[in-house]
């Protein structure tokens, strides 16, 4: 025994309590865990562990019962419904009209004509009735699934049923052949006639409102069963010289705020939650970017793709004289 005596180490009978450092028991908790002794939860409790968005940069991959990624094949890709929010699986089992450059993927024997070049005259004449938009369609023929997506736009399938439904035509991806596509008195839009199902992209979810109302023309992307819109400018937007500048040169802008599309009637009318459109982009030719067979590296100029083009000049009556161009492959 030594002297003077020592304590009994520590956490043994008879060691003295340090002071300001009771002994404390467990680990601190981990999310998921109760919390241990001697570890009350912080006040307020931990936070909820927070949901992941489906598709965003930083999520993963959706997740089976076993851990592993979704891994689909022919049979187990939705019939004619969305794969996610940003594609959509067309059950194929005759022809289906399909604007160039949407689909991504397909199973099984399918075939692509474009409008007016293939032996499917006869369908195109019933269905098919835009001539300046005959150069951005095919029609998809066989038997098989497709998966269509647009630029990881917000993907839809909507039914008409014996109705009518006006949509711009850079957010039309496909239609069913029972359906007939009409050129719209407005520029920029396209009709659909008849009964059938049709698949459309909206930069992000879309809302469906009843006239009368007035819309942000960047935020419409169609209208069902309702007539046409027309102009509606408020009087401050008309009011003075600025007014009068901005709309013959565009100079100042336009916002949604000053000019509106003005919609009465019965009908619906089918909103986009964003106020950026979704541009049109000419799929007709081999696009001039890296990893492309037939193409080269991207240049730094911007230029317009199929090589030198006509013109951006409006002629009354015509309409933009190099939007025609490239219709028609001028």
């Amino acid at each position: 025994m030594s002297y003077p005596p020592q304590p009994p180490p520590y956490g043994q009978p008879g060691y003295p309590p340090q002071q300001g450092y009771p002994p404390q028991q467990g680990y601190p908790p981990q999310q998921g865990y109760p919390p241990q002794q001697g570890y009350p939860p912080p006040q307020g409790g931990y936070p909820p562990p927070q949901p992941q968005q489906y598709g965003g940069p930083q999520a993963p991959l959706p997740q089976t019962a076993v851990g592993g990624p979704v891994v689909h094949d022919a049979h187990t890709l939705p019939a004619n419904d969305n794969v996610n929010p940003y594609a959509f699986s067309v059950d194929l089992n005759g022809q289906y009209f399909l604007q160039k450059g949407k689909m991504v993927a397909y199973y099984g024997n399918i075939q692509f004509h474009g409008i007016g070049h293939g032996p499917l005259d006869q369908l195109v004449g019933r269905s098919f009735h835009s001539p300046l938009h005959a150069a951005d369609w095919v029609v998809a023929e066989g038997q098989g699934r497709m998966i269509l997506a647009d630029r990881a736009f917000d993907l839809n399938s909507y039914d008409l049923e014996d109705g009518n439904l006006t949509v711009r035509s850079g957010n039309l991806l496909a239609f069913d052949p029972s359906l007939s596509l009409k050129q719209s008195i407005i520029p920029g839009f396209l009709t659909l006639i008849g009964t059938g199902k049709f698949v459309a992209a909206s930069n992000g979810p879309v809302h469906f409102v009843e006239p009368p109302v007035r819309v942000d023309p960047q935020a419409l992307v169609g209208w069902a069963d309702c007539p046409s819109p027309c102009h509606h400018y408020d009087h401050s937007y008309m009011r003075g010289v600025l007014g009068g500048i901005r709309q013959l040169t565009g100079l100042g802008g336009v916002s949604g705020e000053e000019h509106q599309f003005e919609f009465i009637g019965a009908g619906q009318v089918l909103l986009q939650s964003s106020e950026k459109l979704m541009a049109e982009i000419n799929t007709g030719h081999v696009p001039n970017e890296a990893g492309i067979p037939g193409a080269g590296a991207p240049s730094h100029t911007p230029q317009q793709y199929g090589g030198q083009q006509l013109p951006n000049v409006n002629i009354p009556g015509l309409g933009n004289l190099g939007d025609l161009g490239r219709r028609f492959g001028l």
